[in-house]
């Protein structure tokens, strides 16, 4: 600082006026409305000033509170989940009781198994760029209200054609909520309680599993329903529709919540996001939007607007080519570095882990079945799963020289209903430790385990055997279930996550597919391999964790 000579010295006053009187050579008296002062309050900046705040999306959602909006989001979040679940576990129990009204064989059985995952493969990439183009409320309640429809017609299916095209329909609608669903839920959670919460979430498809293994066992044996003509429904068909129900619960509930802020503000729209935010903080704390301390949401990533350069007029685009636009683009940006060893990854650890996942958990009540009919022709005789596997086709109600009997005894559907129960323990635990221990420490272990559970499957020789090795698979593959999730809806940017998440479901519901006709192909024909191929893809895709970016306690991209 330079200093200047102070030149003759003055001494000041105030007259009575309250002007300031300054006492020396040339001096007058000067308003002090005019001078500025040291102490004069300077005006608040608007972005700056106590009543305003600037926020970038972390801070803001943070700045909301966490209280009932929250809950009431996860319960209609979770149910979705559940709904999803519910349909697709829902064929694992139709099968032995479908076997007869629909002259299905063990291939027939894992082509039914597979084509939902066909329809959800096709539907998860299309629905899922939509979903990053016109955003994802209304896409999910677009999906909600197809599922349910194609539940109720597949129920009224008289052949095994027309209730494969129903299911596809089924599996195309429900392709697409998964990956937006994690998506939508995901972009309303805080940092700190976003791996929780999410695991939270993932907790559902438990309950899911819970309810269609309940139901199934109080509504498929009671034999209700009837045959008129030529027209058969019965209860397995009555259970199927039930399913259904939750489908359209979900597309009424979810006029109930704001579109998602995150995707507000990259789409350029700041002031809906703002809105969403203050929206939030009044149904949270109570208290009146305006004193939601955000006046000014700033962007973190750029915006998908078109760019200031184009200064010649064009002629506007539609709707439908502009989503198809952005869906091409959302598509090319995936495989395009850095993002590309992101996308390959998720790929490959949702392949894996799905072959395993749905691949044994679709055909445990058939396993159960069979054992359960072995037990009670040989005794309780122990045997192996091979060797049941080949009495029931050569010489049971699978072979073709015994009349088909679709009936399933209760032990069946309790043993099932322990087996998906099994998970509970583990879905608190990743609830619990999801944030502390990490998204990779929970994948990995649960791989792992699950891997030495598919082995061991070969070597048990009784029912009650095969029940504790399918129940702790249950739980391990739960756990590892909520933090792939977690992971694989955290890893990818605003911009592409929902087209990300939906191209992770398509191999995920490649891995359902193939694990299923393989299980079915081999399974009669060369027992041993399934559980040992499962084993090896499950140990070795989960693995390919460690190569990820960590997200746990991480901001969004």
């Amino acid at each position: 600082m330079v200093e200047t000579d102070p030149g003759p010295k003055k001494t000041h006053n105030c007259d009575v006026k309250g002007n300031l009187q300054l006492n020396g050579p040339g001096s007058k008296a000067v308003d002090l409305g005019v001078v500025p002062s040291l102490k004069t309050p300077v005006k608040s900046d608007p972005e700056k000033g106590p009543n305003s705040e600037k926020a970038d999306f972390e801070k803001a959602i943070e700045l909301t509170g966490y209280g009932r909006f929250h809950y009431l989001l996860l319960a209609v979040c979770g149910l979705v989940s559940t709904s999803e679940e519910m349909d697709v576990i829902s064929m694992s129990f139709i099968l032995p009781s479908a076997q007869c009204d629909l002259d299905l064989t063990t291939q027939t059985k894992g082509w039914l198994n597979s084509i939902i995952f066909i329809g959800m493969m096709v539907g998860a990439y299309a629905w899922g760029s939509v979903a990053d183009s016109l955003g994802r409320k209304r896409v999910l309640i677009a999906i909600s209200v197809i599922n349910g429809v194609a539940i109720v017609s597949s129920s009224f299916s008289q052949n095994y054609e027309l209730f494969m095209l129903f299911r596809f329909i089924n599996g195309a609608a429900l392709g697409g909520s998964g990956p937006v669903i994690w998506s939508y839920f995901a972009e309303f959670q805080p940092k700190k309680k976003r791996g929780a919460m999410l695991s939270f979430m993932a907790a559902f498809w438990t309950l899911g599993n819970l309810f269609v293994a309940g139901l199934a066992w109080v509504i498929i044996p009671a034999e209700i329903g009837g045959v008129t003509g030529g027209f058969v429904y019965n209860s397995w068909r009555i259970f199927l529709l039930v399913m259904s129900l939750p489908s359209f619960l979900v597309a009424a509930l979810l006029f109930l919540l704001p579109e998602s802020p995150k995707f507000l503000l990259m789409t350029g729209r700041q002031e809906d996001a703002l809105e969403v935010f203050r929206s939030i903080y009044l149904m949270n704390t109570g208290r009146s939007k305006e004193e939601y301390p955000v006046k000014q949401l700033l962007i973190d990533e750029p915006v998908n607007t078109k760019p200031e350069k184009q200064i010649e007029p064009k002629e506007p685009k539609s709707k439908m080519k502009k989503m198809l636009s952005d869906i091409v683009e959302h598509s090319k940006q995936l495989f395009v570095p850095p993002i590309l060893k992101f996308t390959t990854i998720s790929i490959t650890i949702n392949f894996t882990f799905h072959i395993g996942y749905y691949g044994l958990m679709m055909w445990f009540p058939e396993m159960f079945n069979r054992f359960d009919e072995w037990s009670r022709t040989h005794d309780d005789a122990p045997a192996d799963i091979c060797q049941v596997t080949a009495y029931v086709t050569r010489q049971g109600t699978h072979s073709d020289s015994v009349a088909c009997d679709a009936h399933i005894h209760s032990d069946v559907f309790m043993e099932s209903l322990i087996t998906v129960a099994a998970a509970i323990p583990s879905n608190i635990f990743a609830v619990l430790g999801m944030d502390r221990l990490g998204r990779k420490f929970f994948l990995v272990f649960a791989t792992f385990s699950a891997g030495l559970c598919s082995a061991a499957m070969y070597f048990v020789y009784n029912k009650t055997n095969n029940l504790i090795v399918s129940a702790i698979f249950s739980s391990v593959i739960s756990c590892g279930n909520a933090s792939l999730d977690c992971l694989i809806t955290e890893v990818f940017p605003t911009n592409l996550r929902a087209t990300g998440v939906a191209v992770s479901m398509v191999a995920a519901r490649l891995g359902g597919i193939i694990g299923n006709v393989v299980i079915a192909a081999l399974l009669d024909t060369y027992c041993p391999a399934p559980t040992f191929i499962v084993a090896v893809l499950l140990a070795s895709g989960g693995l390919m964790c460690l190569l990820l970016p960590n997200t746990t306690r991480q901001a969004l991209q």
